[in-house]
């Protein structure tokens, strides 16, 4: 299902017109509500004033009562005042009502008894009637001002916040545009993030990391296809030519047997060289090792050195466990990485020797490292020992015999479990080795 994408410049433009409609209507409201309120307080004084007229006009013509001088009294001051009609009611007896009637529909009415005051020994009571089509109109009028105006303040700010936003969002097209230029045919090019607004520079500053990322993971997988190219070349040139030579001639059973063992362990180096790569391949997918029982680190190391026994009597070397550990590993790629740090200790160590595997304790962490008596390794040399094929001097003993992953599985392992190789040489000692991460079931 196609999600159709969201237009940030049109969503804050809304955003600013429903901010500017919301703003605009609440003072709207609070305008017309103080001018509703002004009008309510200018009627009742109008009624007040109103009043108090009657009440002085009933006053000076109840004593002796004096009906005729009062209705006339009250039309000389109603005459000019045709916004407002009167009623005046002597108990149950209406005794005056003005001459011009307010128009119905737009009037506002009020009922007030005149406490004390009475007319011809009947209570007073006064009905006022004021016409209030003025005040009406106006506040229509200033409604419809009113929604025009938030109506219009609203697509006012809705368009000026859309050239805004269009405005602070230009820097976006340039940096489209740098980033669409970066990428293998310039290597290196990077995006200066002083350009732009600092609210970017945390984008930026990721983006470049990013590059630098895929750069060096796109240099070491061209370092690796051709390190890989290397290595099977020459195997598999060996083996067709001497599959050539085979076949170029009549040989005898046992001839043709020797040269089949011959290919056998060229193809079975193809084979271990394949393996290590997919293995590789598979611990950079992030793969995690499966952690089984709490196991002795020394037991694991006493029982590789047993499977190495032969290759370190030939050598004349002896070896050592000092230290012990119990952790939560996996067996078999702990023996592998073992297994892969004598051999290379066997291959660099001076006759006669000694090897010492030593485990520590250190916090969280687990060290295991593998001391051997033998050449110093160059220190620039020390941090690409666990790089794929890299061989520090292919001049030491035993270094073309081999293809160059064993330390690179021994790194690979130590991230499977949560730790780190390293490799320190000097004053003719050469130590390598990793760490482990504990469990925390393991405290």
């Amino acid at each position: 299902m196609n999600v159709k994408a969201v237009s940030i410049q049109r969503s804050l433009s809304r955003w600013f017109a429903l901010q500017a409609l919301i703003g605009l209507s609440i003072v709207c409201v609070v305008v017309y509500g103080i001018t509703r309120w002004s009008f309510q307080l200018k009627q009742a004084e109008e009624f007040d004033r109103h009043s108090d007229l009657v009440r002085h006009a009933i006053a000076e013509t109840r004593t002796p009562p004096n009906l005729n001088a009062l209705r006339h009294k009250l039309d000389d001051y109603f005459q000019t005042h045709p916004d407002i009609q009167v009623v005046l009611l002597a108990g149950e007896q209406q005794i005056y009502r003005s001459q011009r009637p307010v128009p119905q529909g737009h009037s506002v009415f009020k009922t007030l008894s005149l406490d004390g005051l009475k007319f011809e020994e009947a209570p007073v009571r006064l009905e006022l009637t004021l016409d209030s089509s003025s005040d009406d109109l106006l506040l229509e009028r200033l409604a419809w001002t009113l929604v025009a105006a938030a109506t219009l303040g609203s697509l006012g700010v809705a368009w000026t916040g859309f050239l805004i936003v269009r405005r602070g969002l230009r820097p976006l097209k340039q940096l489209t545009a740098q980033t669409a230029a970066a990428g293998p045919t310039r290597p290196g090019a990077r995006i200066d993030a002083t350009s732009y607004a600092s609210e970017l520079h945390p984008w930026i500053e990721q983006f470049n990391a990013l590059l630098e990322r895929a750069e060096g993971a796109y240099a070491q997988l061209e370092a690796f296809n051709a390190d890989v190219a290397h290595e099977l070349r020459t195997p598999l040139a060996n083996m067709i030519a001497q599959v050539e030579i085979e076949l170029s001639q009549v040989r005898p059973v046992g001839a043709l047997r020797e040269a089949m063992s011959s290919q056998l362990e060229e193809a079975q180096r193809l084979s271990a060289i394949v393996t290590d790569m997919l293995f590789l391949s598979k611990a950079d997918r992030g793969a995690r090792a499966r952690r089984g029982r709490l196991l002795s680190i020394a037991e694991q190391v006493a029982a590789v050195g047993e499977f190495h026994e032969a290759e370190l009597e030939a050598a004349a070397l002896s070896l050592r466990i000092d230290g012990d550990a119990v952790v939560q590993v996996d067996v078999g790629l702990l023996r592998r990485a073992v297994s892969n740090l004598l051999s290379n200790a066997i291959r660099y160590a001076k006759t006669n020797s000694l090897i010492c595997v030593e485990i520590e304790h250190q916090d969280m962490m687990v060290r295991l490292s593998v001391v051997n008596r033998g050449d110093k390794i160059d220190p620039a040399a020390l941090p690409r020992l666990f790089e794929r094929f890299y061989r520090a001097d292919i001049s030491r003993s035993g270094s073309s015999s081999h293809h160059g992953l064993g330390l690179a599985i021994v790194a690979a392992i130590a991230r499977m479990h949560g730790g780190k190789p390293f490799a320190e040489s000097a004053r003719g000692v050469t130590r390598i080795g990793f760490t482990l991460v504990r469990l925390e079931a393991e405290e």
